[in-house]
């Protein structure tokens, strides 16, 4: 996770925003370690390997069974977690992590300063292909391996003993123990990776480092999880067990949680947040999000910048969140979302910048399309969205469908596909525009133009623009705040003007959760920890 230098300002920026979503307050709570947490997961996990996962639903099983050198609390201030402490050289270049001596795997096995560098170094191989490797170019040498130019001896991460991990990185980062809590940091069993290549999707054969262990999983049915007995700080794992049943569809999540099958579930349908706020049944929190589309800028027609400016342009984001969406969501008129700080103290990013276009902005959008050589959307070619299987998903693109053709001409059709499919369409570029969210890794702008460079992993765009890559390195290289913040502002209007995605809104987060869970632990970029959670 990526902070930036000034570290007082990226506190008061997270401790305003994340929450303690259930703390034990009363002296009468009783925790009842017999009775499982049972959180209804929103998608089958495509994989639970650290190294290769990039979705939400991944995340919020894998922070659950693995643990980093460090761990974010409710402030996202990053703490002691599988390091005990650490160091830094007085030129902000090395890192020197102390392993616990008690820290284990769920097999009993030493947790060791080998165990990171290893998974570090296998994350960063081209072998892998890893969607995420760029989190580690931090890392010297990690891009120049990462890109076939150097060998993993050159990677500045090294076990200088089992107990004691060193750290090379490219250039300063005050925030590095931040971006340590991030599961691509996350540590790997060697043994277990390398004696069975299906290991991060057979739930027997998972070994992690975490507060709970996997003890089944029937793909897309269910996944439970007990206690590590193993896990250095067991004594603070207050359930004994975890049931996650997987349910795709967020009316079947809901039908779940007011039956009293779950205790917790996310995205209930957006036609029912009326009713559920009356009834007290969801909790609206704040998440540094975005929720946008993706242009497949290497065809036609979106390879044309005025007929992705006139698409984008032809929105009514103001009728999309009152009308459809309705969880308090804001219209999003720029890519990166508030919540982050700007160089000076106090500000915000997007306070800092400005909105780039109007919304709903038709005769603009008109303007544009004719330019672009479709007047009123004469000969345009029939065009299809592309979303993951979920109904808001598909209110959105429905609503997306009607606003077009009325304000542009153009047929739109509308399609959807289960997520693992969806999430290689996205990566193949089998697509016209596709659905896309980002939440951010950290409370830093970095997490949201660092997406769309060439190299990222997640630029599910076709886009490139050197310019732009210039500018993210500058702003990942510099420890002044102001050059940082000019730096990555820049990169934005580029990104804007060239417009490869269309931001709809900046996403709120709906949870259903029952009164009597306590303990969890929720940061403003949707981790959720089980750690210390509970049913009263």
């Amino acid at each position: 996770m990526s902070w930036k230098k000034v570290f007082s300002l990226v506190l008061v920026v997270a401790m305003t925003g994340a929450i303690i979503a259930g703390c034990a307050n009363s002296k009468t709570t009783r925790p009842d370690a017999h009775k499982p947490i049972r959180y209804a997961l929103e998608s089958e996990p495509e994989t639970l390997d650290p190294r290769k996962m990039t979705g939400s639903p991944e995340m919020h099983v894998v922070v659950q069974i693995f643990e980093g050198l460090t761990t974010l609390d409710a402030n996202s201030t990053p703490l002691p977690a599988a390091a005990e402490r650490w160091d830094v050289s007085s030129d902000g270049l090395t890192y020197k992590f102390y392993i616990r001596a008690n820290a284990k795997w769920s097999n009993g096995d030493p947790v060791t300063a080998h165990d990171f560098e290893y998974a570090w170094k296998t994350a960063l191989s081209p072998e892998l292909g890893s969607k995420y490797a760029d989190q580690l170019y931090y890392l010297k040498n990690g891009e120049e391996y990462n890109t076939r130019k150097t060998a993993a001896d050159q990677v500045g991460v090294k076990a200088l003993d089992d107990k004691t991990l060193e750290v090379t990185l490219k250039e300063p980062c005050a925030y590095f123990p931040s971006l340590t809590a991030f599961y691509t940091y996350f540590p790997v069993h060697k043994k277990t990776v390398e004696a069975n290549p299906a290991w991060a999707s057979d739930g027997k054969s998972i070994i992690g480092n975490g507060p709970f262990k996997i003890t089944d999983w029937v793909h897309n049915g269910n996944m439970n999880f007990v206690k590590n007995e193993y896990y250095w700080d067991s004594a603070k794992v207050k359930t004994t067990a975890l049931e996650l049943p997987i349910a795709d569809s967020n009316t079947t999540r809901l039908a779940m949680f007011e039956n009293n099958q779950v205790d917790i579930a996310m995205d209930p349908p957006n036609a029912e947040l009326e009713r559920l706020k009356k009834e007290n049944k969801v909790t609206i929190f704040p998440l540094l999000a975005t929720y946008f589309y993706n242009f497949n800028v290497t065809k036609a027609p979106f390879d044309n910048v005025k007929v992705r400016k006139a698409f984008a342009l032809a929105i009514d984001r103001e009728a999309i969140v009152q009308t459809v969406t309705r969880g308090g969501q804001v219209p999003a008129l720029a890519w990166v979302p508030p919540g982050v700080p700007d160089a000076k103290a106090g500000d915000d990013f997007r306070k800092a910048g400005s909105d780039f276009y109007r919304n709903n902005d038709i005769e603009t959008a008109k303007k544009l399309l004719a330019e672009a050589g479709y007047p009123d959307g004469k000969g345009f070619p029939v065009i299809t969205i592309t979303y993951n299987t979920l109904e808001n998903h598909k209110a959105i693109a429905e609503a997306l469908q009607e606003m077009w053709k009325k304000n542009l001409g153009v047929e739109v059709k509308i399609t959807n596909q289960e997520w693992k499919v969806f999430l290689n369409t996205r990566r193949q570029l089998d697509f016209q525009i596709s659905r896309d969210g980002w939440v951010g890794d950290y409370p830093d702008a970095l997490t949201f133009i660092g997406l769309f460079t060439s190299y990222s992993g997640n630029n599910s765009t076709g886009w490139k623009n050197s310019r732009y890559d210039a500018l993210v390195a500058q702003a990942k290289g510099s420890l002044d705040p102001a050059v940082r913040m000019k730096a990555m502002h820049e990169a934005e209007k580029i990104l804007m003007e060239d417009m490869p995605i269309v931001p709809i809104y900046y996403y709120t987060q709906p949870w259903c959760i029952k009164p009597n869970l306590k303990g969890y632990v929720r940061t403003i970029t949707d981790v959720i920890y089980f750690k210390e959670a509970y049913v009263e």
